[in-house]
């Protein structure tokens, strides 16, 4: 009996806007949420530092990024999988 364990650790698909840095990438996450008095739907963002080892992700691509422990004074998340290329719709 093999079972797959959930893994506790937060997941975020979010689009490279830096990849400037070495083995860093910038992600932008959007979520959309509900306004609590007017009830429009309203876009919040957050930008996270991600980490790429390998230099793999470019400018424009979809991500999906992994909580990890902290790997640097503002990089605790780990690049995990390319979701969709830059440029290809």
């Amino acid at each position: 009996m093999t079972e797959e364990k959930k893994s506790l650790k937060r997941t975020l698909v979010g689009k490279v806007v830096s990849d400037k840095r070495a083995k860093t990438v910038t992600v932008l996450v959007e979520r959309r949420v509900k306004h609590p008095i007017y009830g429009k739907i309203v876009v919040r963002s957050s930008k996270y530092h991600a980490h790429d080892e390998a230099g793999e992700y470019k400018l424009g691509d979809t991500i999906e990024i992994t909580e990890s422990r902290p790997l640097s004074k503002t990089k605790n998340w780990v690049a995990t999988r390319l979701v969709q290329k830059a440029g290809l719709l």
